[in-house]
């Protein structure tokens, strides 16, 4: 297969902004596609060669990708290096100066999908000893034989910058659309939950159908996507959601991690499938240690304790073990405890179907608990009352709050699902009128007195899964102490966009423009009706949108998120609904 047949595609994708349009373009061409070839093809359109949770990742400095743009076009480096400054995109650079490439070559080598993942995996493989200019070798000889338009491809995969819209929820409707019908839908969506992985879902269906489809079944080694909770304002409200009667569980604040534990070993996935077995070692091999079972699969909260009196520590103690570096250090001065809460898998029996009392039975027979591995402190609540006592005691623990959850039946896990079979309730509710909100950055505008020169605000958007986009709620300019702001150009100018993005709904025109990356944990007084913000817009009123009043940065940079992972505009809608139920008694 060509790749400008690929490139071609990408193009088509790039031009509209119609994700019903985008659905049949890739469905279209995923038919087209032999299916030894589709895993790979379904992964180069998200600029990737692997599922998210591979460890290696593609990512050349834009200075490399522009010396080999020089060397397979014949033009200097210092008028490429002004093109760049002009566009920001060495994808442009490379299209621009491929289509007047001084040289042509006697004898070119036809650019196949195959040779592109070969010579994109040989970038992705090389290290150590003149590794650089392996990889810029690499990248020009593809350059070499590459039309303008497989140039500009090309160059924004190898730099992460390779958005053409082709997120996961559009291919999924792609393969419906492709290979089976819009009622599939959801199974296709399951089967993707439950893997991670949407080469593989691809290949699946595409071999085998909705039958390989419905066989699919978690694995060891597959992160799953984790199950949410909705919010509630108050205990009795909880607790008449759920029947009269609920499981408790303390609510920790700590990191989330999925622990798939193996014969061989114990890997450890963070909620945007980071590896995080380096940073916890030592939880890793107290699982293995004490795990009754040869294979499971659990979740649990990593929360950082003190060496001294034993107490649980907030949140930003435990980020300290997230270092790349000084690990050691960081395991020997942040002691941390894992609380499991549920278990997904079980010596090759899927116990996400299970009921939740059922799975908690089996969870807390899983381990020989101890110091280190702990499940959380869980009570059986039979009414409001007891509800608020457990509460209480969650608070004087130093908990965030509690999770209830149903104990009926239908307490099934659903992955990648957000439900009221869970329900989070936590002190911030009874400080203020809304939970805090983890909200992309999408812009940023300059500052003035103090912070010129610097970026003095942000503007910052919520995640709307029903179009695929992100939808601005504020502009965030309180709550940045001296530190963050020196260095907010570190933590976001790897996204940033010449122009505003596409995944990027807003009325509102900051000075810099930045790809959804970067996730930041925001509290607010309260959430208004908005003719600037396009979050809900004409969902409660015509030619308004939902804004959050008085925003501040907590502090926290929710690097454990990402962008698609943070708070949805359906949530901001329900806590409006919160809002104005808690201030007037009337439910919206």
């Amino acid at each position: 297969m060509l790749y400008s047949d690929l490139a071609e595609t990408f193009d088509r994708l790039e031009a509209t902004s119609s994700r019903l349009e985008m659905t049949t373009i890739l469905a279209d061409f995923f038919r087209t596609v032999d299916t030894d070839r589709l895993r790979e093809v379904v992964y180069l359109s998200q600029g990737k060669l692997h599922p998210d949770f591979h460890p290696q990742v593609l990512g050349m400095a834009d200075r490399l990708v522009l010396k080999a743009i020089a060397i397979a076009s014949g033009h200097s480096e210092k008028s490429i290096e002004e093109l760049w400054v002009e566009t920001g995109d060495p994808g442009e650079v490379a299209e621009r100066m491929m289509a007047r490439k001084k040289q042509m070559a006697l004898f070119s080598e036809e650019l196949t999908v195959d040779r592109v993942v070969r010579g994109l995996t040989a970038i992705e493989n090389t290290d150590g000893r003149d590794s650089q200019d392996k990889k810029m070798k690499t990248l020009a000889n593809m350059l070499h034989d590459s039309g303008p338009l497989e140039a500009r491809y090309l160059c924004r995969i190898v730099t992460g910058r390779m958005r053409v819209g082709a997120g996961d929820m559009t291919i999924l409707d792609a393969l419906a659309e492709g290979f089976a019908t819009k009622d599939d839908r959801p199974e296709i969506e399951r089967a993707f939950n439950i893997t991670c992985d949407i080469g593989l879902v691809a290949e699946t269906i595409a071999t085998g159908g909705m039958d390989a489809i419905r066989a699919m079944e978690i694995t060891v080694g597959n992160p799953v996507k984790v199950m949410l909770a909705e919010r509630l304002p108050s205990i009795p409200e909880v607790v008449e959601k759920l029947g009269g009667r609920c499981a408790m569980e303390f609510k920790y604040d700590g990191i989330r991690v999925q622990a798939h534990i193996g014969r061989d070993g114990v890997t450890l996935y963070s909620r945007r499938l980071e590896d995080m077995t380096q940073n916890f070692p030592d939880i890793a091999r107290a699982l293995r240690n004490k795990c009754r079972f040869g294979e499971v699969i659990v979740e649990g909260e990593c929360v950082a304790v003190d060496p001294e009196t034993g107490f649980m520590l907030p949140f930003q103690n435990v980020t300290h073990r997230r270092k790349k570096h000084g690990i050691d250090d960081a395991v020997r001065d942040v002691p941390v405890r894992i609380f499991l809460f549920d278990i997904l898998y079980c010596d090759g029996r899927d116990t996400t179907g299970d009921p939740y009392p059922e799975r908690r039975e089996l969870l807390e027979s899983a381990f020989i608990m101890g110091d280190m591995v702990q499940t959380t402190t869980m009570r059986v609540v039979e009414g409001p009352e007891e509800g608020e006592e457990f509460f209480s005691g969650a608070l004087v623990a130093r908990c965030e709050g509690i999770m209830a959850k149903s104990l009926e039946r239908e307490s099934v896990y659903r992955a990648g699902s957000r439900g009221y079979l869970w329900i989070k309730y936590k002190k911030d509710y009874q400080e203020a009128l809304t939970d805090s909100f983890d909200l992309a950055v999408v812009g940023a505008f300059y500052g003035m007195g103090k912070r010129a020169g610097k970026y003095g605000a942000l503007l910052m958007a919520a995640y709307d899964p029903e179009m695929g986009d992100f939808k601005t709620v504020c502009k965030l300019g309180t709550g940045f102490d001296d530190a963050f702001l020196d260095g907010m150009p570190a933590l976001l100018n790897g996204n940033l966009s010449g122009t505003c993005p596409r995944s990027v709904d807003s009325e509102m025109v900051p000075d810099v423009w930045f790809e959804p990356g970067v996730v930041l944990e925001v509290v607010a007084a309260e959430i208004t009706l908005s003719p600037t913000h396009t979050a809900a817009r004409d969902l409660l009123k015509e030619g308004s949108g939902l804004g959050i009043r008085f925003p501040r940065f907590t502090g926290r940079v929710r690097d454990d998120k990402t962008p698609e992972q943070c708070t949805t505009v359906g949530e901001i809608v329900d806590m409006y609904g919160m809002q104005a139920r808690d201030s007037d008694g009337l439910s919206l």
